[in-house]
């Protein structure tokens, strides 16, 4: 078994993979800025438990991170349990991408690992929509990396709002079926349901235009749920496992002889 894991701001995935590919679980848990090497293991061995996986059972291992302060913790848990350190994805990574950026490490792995399973596949060009902490579209052509907008997340949005709006409370993000608010929570939630659609279909565009050639699929994968995206104008697909189909994907491309 093949064990994945990305580190993101908010949340942590951890995803277990036969050898041939199939995704035997997936689970999220938080993201704390203060792990340590025993509370990392004691977080492993929970969710084996849960899935009733076997620890034992990983042969290779995969880690992502755009969180340095506890990347290391990670390493060191992995060590402990298989015996040798996971893949980290990074500078030296084959991805078979080309990837056209000015500084390579300055990508983020996370979106590496959604834009190498995107490659492989969907049909091209494509743009990967990564909505975490901040969304990112990435576009994609046959598989070459050329370029992508990061704009904040909408639980950002919300958050600045509450924060700077002294009237305005502090709200999650839930469904809303019209723009007409008629109530403080309402209209929020509408602002930023609506407004962010919108601005997902003007990237799109402007990614195209620039690219010079239309995107034959645009495919999300995140935090947001799928609903989300019936309120854009452009057709979305969701997939909510992509980021960790390509770390599979990249241990194979890195461990094949």
């Amino acid at each position: 078994m093949i064990l994945a894991i990305d580190i993101g701001n908010i949340s942590t995935t951890i995803a277990l993979f036969s050898e041939k590919g199939t995704l035997s679980f997936q689970s999220e848990l938080g993201t704390d800025l203060k792990m340590t090497d025993d509370r990392c293991a004691v977080d492993l061995m929970g969710v084996f438990q849960l899935y009733q996986a076997e620890l034992s059972s990983i042969k290779g291992s995969i880690l992502s991170s755009v969180v340095p302060p506890i990347t290391a913790a990670y390493v060191r848990t992995l060590r402990r349990f298989i015996g040798k350190p996971p893949m980290v994805v990074g500078p030296g990574l084959k991805t078979g991408l080309n990837i056209k950026a000015e500084i390579h490490n300055q990508l983020g792995s996370d979106i590496v690992a959604s834009a190498v399973a995107t490659a492989a596949l969907y049909p091209t060009p494509a743009i990967v929509i990564n909505s975490r902490t901040a969304v990112t579209f990435s576009y994609m052509s046959l598989n070459t990396f050329e370029g992508c907008a990061i704009m904040p997340g909408m639980d950002i949005a919300l958050e600045a709002l509450s924060n700077y709006g002294a009237q305005l409370p502090q709200i999650s993000m839930a469904q809303v079926n019209t723009p007409l608010g008629r109530n403080t929570v309402d209209s929020m939630r509408a602002g930023v349901l609506y407004g962010y659609s919108g601005a997902f279909d003007r990237v799109i565009e402007s990614l195209e235009a620039a690219a010079g050639a239309p995107a034959h699929t645009v495919v999300a994968t995140g935090s947001q749920t799928p609903e989300f995206y019936q309120h854009c104008r452009r057709e979305i697909q969701y997939d909510h496992d992509l980021l960790v189909k390509g770390l599979y994907l990249l241990y194979q491309k890195n461990t094949r002889h």
